[in-house]
């Protein structure tokens, strides 16, 4: 976020509810947090405009559309040059059934989650992803049995620290 976005708690609690249903009315929000519709609009214009705000997407409920199998996948990699990362990151970024991907820190290089449509489907992106590339040195499928939550929401009611 740019050092020149300086929000305020009605900023804060405006993002919070964006979070939450991104689709309800300007009225709405305003009503939320003491706002007229169109400074509701150009506070959300404001937050696109500095890229605080990346993008708006639908959330499906993956029990509607059929079988879905989540996995959580634990990589290491045996070589970890800028190169040998920037080649996983590109393979994980281009495989839609990588839902996300993060470096971590402790024994592990990498935690991926990912959605298949069948436990076979989860096992053949596992060898195509990861068995197949001489670079990863170990990986740790688990799968996912029930989610308990599960969400993107950044907590924004106490910021200070």
């Amino acid at each position: 976020m740019p050092s020149s976005l300086v929000l305020d708690e009605i900023d804060h609690h405006l993002l919070d509810l964006l979070q939450h249903d991104a689709d309800r009315t300007l009225r709405e929000f305003g009503d939320d947090v003491g706002l007229t519709p169109s400074a509701v609009q150009r506070r959300i214009a404001r937050y696109r405009k500095a890229g605080l705000i990346s993008r708006q997407v639908a959330i499906l409920d993956p029990h509607q559309l059929g079988p879905t199998v989540l996995a959580s996948v634990m990589i290491t990699l045996v070589h970890e040059s800028l190169e040998h990362h920037k080649q996983f990151t590109d393979r994980m970024r281009a495989t839609p059934e990588v839902q996300q991907c993060y470096l971590i820190a402790g024994p592990c290089d990498y935690l991926v989650l990912l959605a298949a449509n069948s436990p076979r489907h989860c096992s053949q992106l596992g060898n195509r992803l990861f068995k197949s590339d001489d670079n990863i040195k170990r990986y740790e499928t688990s799968m996912v049995f029930d989610t308990i939550k599960a969400g993107l929401t950044i907590p924004l009611t106490d910021r200070s620290g």
